[in-house]
């Protein structure tokens, strides 16, 4: 359902779509405190909170067509990413956290076949993710390896959110049904 726009939200939108940079620091000045204000809430750091409003009116002034004032008012629309971005900085920490007390902890003493195993079962996910289509193995090693969200990934390989998740999943599917062709089961 379209709503009826706030004539400064369209007057602004064209701006930015102009690439007026007073417009944007008009922006900025309006909304910036409860686009902060809001990540802060959502993530309990000063420093991210910051972070994230930078790159919510960085990502406006490079993307300004993704707002929509026939949608949206634009301090709600702005509101909504910086909560999404605050809620993407929580998994990614707690994710590092995890890999960190992981690494901090000292692995029991392994078998020789446990190590046979393990080296074994890398090669064969290397060998599925490099048997993988070019635009799904881009995906998969953003993702897993360089530890990127499905948004950054999308970002980083210029292409749409929904495609970005689409070729993660695709990929995982495919890697896990060649797997399971090897033999390999995983619990």
């Amino acid at each position: 359902m379209l709503a009826i726009p706030d004539e400064q939200d369209v007057r602004l939108r064209a701006g930015l779509i102009a690439g007026d940079e007073p417009t944007l620091a008009e922006v900025y000045d309006t909304y910036g405190p409860v686009v902060y204000g809001m990540a802060l809430q959502v993530t309990g750091d000063r420093g991210a909170a910051e972070d994230i409003a930078q790159e919510v009116f960085v990502d406006l002034w490079r993307r300004p067509e993704r707002f929509d004032p026939h949608r949206a008012p634009l301090r709600g629309w702005l509101m909504l990413i910086a909560r999404r971005r605050g809620i993407d900085w929580i998994r990614r920490r707690g994710t590092q956290e995890r890999v960190r007390q992981a690494a901090v902890t000292d692995p029991p003493p392994a078998l020789v076949e446990d190590d046979v195993l393990a080296s074994t079962a890398r090669k064969q996910v290397r060998r599925a993710i490099a048997d993988l289509p070019a635009p799904h193995r881009q995906a998969i090693l953003l993702a897993y390896y360089r530890g990127l969200t499905y948004r950054e990934v999308a970002r980083t390989l210029n292409i749409p959110e929904g495609t970005a998740k689409w070729r993660l999943r695709n990929g995982l599917r495919r890697i896990g049904e060649q797997l399971r062709a090897e033999g390999l089961t995983y619990d």
